[in-house]
């Protein structure tokens, strides 16, 4: 058994990790409209910048998980810093949008390697239930955090260094982390590893790409177009496929037995709804102020600062609410900061007042720093320990599922609408930041105060 500093050792390792796999999902928002200056690429291709790196990271996080869970976490975890770190060089130095965008999904796979491992990695080193139980909450926060902070640090190093610093930072940060992980976590494996469902990676991978990508070149083939429809039917006929394939594998890629649980259903809903607010409160906010306004990248990132701010005082503040009365209470305030968030900005104009905005962005924030916790809290119990690999990556899949949406919903508002329109044809989005919200407290209203509760009904694994 690991001494307390080692195991406290390990969970600032994995936090390290995770908060650059976090930083990355948003820091690359603010630097939109510069990147786009330089590489001659337009709203569209703007998303997949962005998006690139979420669809894959999306569908390729359960099957990680489970590598993870079968040939040694601390090796799948060294793996995807190498090619984390391999690709962010690739788009520090990319001629071109087509080879960013490329760039940018091979860091999506790298990520994919990082973010449900680490949390696996985590669960592991813990024993202890109500360790565990506060080593989740500071993972959840760092995360949180990351997110929340990269429109501020993208802003910075922008007006530093210039838009290819938003990449190179990662370098020496993956650098120190494989040093880390080399000197102080140690490698464990699940005891009976799942076996790799293929067809289920393929169709879950299929459904995620085809229905963000719709949403993200909808604005430009129409939304009732011959192609628009395929799509649609595509990705409808591949959700029902891969529900009923998962049904009937002996080790499915995601149970769905998982789903008649009530309370894991919200935490999975919960995740996708509050990466859908943040996501699309960043990139509405990018180009609201950077092309309505006419703002610099520094002075847009630093207009996030409350939001950053209200996501790191209530995390941890999230977290200890969890121990103590449950989930329910921190999702409550969640659900509550989020809709004020969102209704603040649905009247949006080019001359709405900066204490407006500044008071929308610290709402949104501190919905955001209340949710998390309590969210990845549920869906981990959701599972047998033994599965840890596959428990955090349906947490993380949710978040990144909700992340790619919220970027392609965003930009389906704004694409090809003139500067001084921006404010106007984002109005809907923020209406639907305050929909997130709702949706929160409804998730709040599932969840449970005795967490023993859940974890006599959830659904076991396979036999070992």
């Amino acid at each position: 058994m690991l001494s307390a500093r080692r195991r406290w050792t390990v969970l600032a390792v994995c936090c390290l990790s995770m908060f650059l796999v976090g930083l990355d999902t948003t820091i690359v928002n603010v630097g939109l409209p510069e990147i786009g200056r330089a590489l001659d690429i337009g709203t569209l291709g703007l998303e997949w910048t962005v998006d690139a790196y979420t669809l894959v990271l999306a569908g390729l996080l359960i099957s990680a998980g489970a590598l993870a869970d079968r040939f040694g976490r601390r090796r799948v975890f060294r793996t995807g810093l190498v090619v984390f770190g391999a690709a962010s060089l690739a788009c520090a130095l990319a001629p071109s949008a087509g080879v960013l965008v490329a760039a940018r999904a091979v860091q999506g796979v790298g990520a994919s390697m990082l973010s449900p491992v680490a949390l696996a990695i985590v669960v592991n080193a813990m024993p202890d239930a109500k360790e565990r139980a506060r080593a989740i909450g500071v993972w959840a926060s760092v995360f949180g955090l990351s997110m929340a902070a990269g429109p501020v640090a993208g802003g910075a190093l922008i007006a530093a260094f210039g838009w290819r610093s938003l990449f190179w930072i990662n370098v020496p940060v993956v650098v120190a982390a494989l040093v880390l992980t080399a000197v102080f976590v140690p490698e464990s494996r699940a005891p009976r590893a799942q076996r790799l469902d293929l067809p289920g990676q393929a169709l879950l991978t299929l459904v995620i790409a085809v229905s963000v990508g719709v949403l993200i070149e909808g604005p430009r083939i129409g939304w009732t177009s011959l192609a628009a429809l395929g799509a649609y039917a595509v990705a409808g006929a591949a959700a029902v496929w891969f529900v009923r394939v998962e049904s009937r594998r002996p080790e499915p890629l995601m149970d769905p037995r998982l789903y008649h649980s009530p309370a894991f259903t919200g935490a999975v809903l919960g995740a996708v709804a509050v990466f859908v607010a943040l996501n699309m409160t960043l990139l509405l906010n990018t180009f609201y102020l950077q092309h309505t306004r006419g703002w610099t990248p520094l002075a847009a990132g630093l207009a996030t600062l409350p939001m950053a701010l209200g996501a790191t005082v209530c995390a941890p503040l999230s977290g200890r609410l969890v121990g103590r009365g449950g989930p329910r209470p921190p999702l409550l305030l969640a659900g509550g900061f989020l809709t004020a968030g969102g209704l603040c900005l649905v009247g949006l104009d080019r001359d709405t007042g900066v204490p407006l905005l500044l008071l929308a962005y610290a709402l949104i924030g501190t919905g955001f720093g209340f949710a998390n916790a309590p969210l990845t809290t549920t869906a981990v119990s959701g599972l047998p320990p033994a599965r840890a690999g596959v428990a955090g990556a349906i947490t993380s899949t949710a978040r990144q599922f909700g992340a790619a949406l919220g970027i392609a919903l965003a930009g389906g508002l704004v694409a090809g609408v003139a500067p001084q329109g921006l404010a106007q044809a984002s109005r809907p989005g923020w209406f639907l930041v305050a929909g997130c919200g709702l949706v929160l407290l409804g998730v709040a209203r599932l969840s449970r105060r005795d967490t023993r509760r859940e974890n006599r009904v959830r659904p076991q694994g396979p036999p070992r």
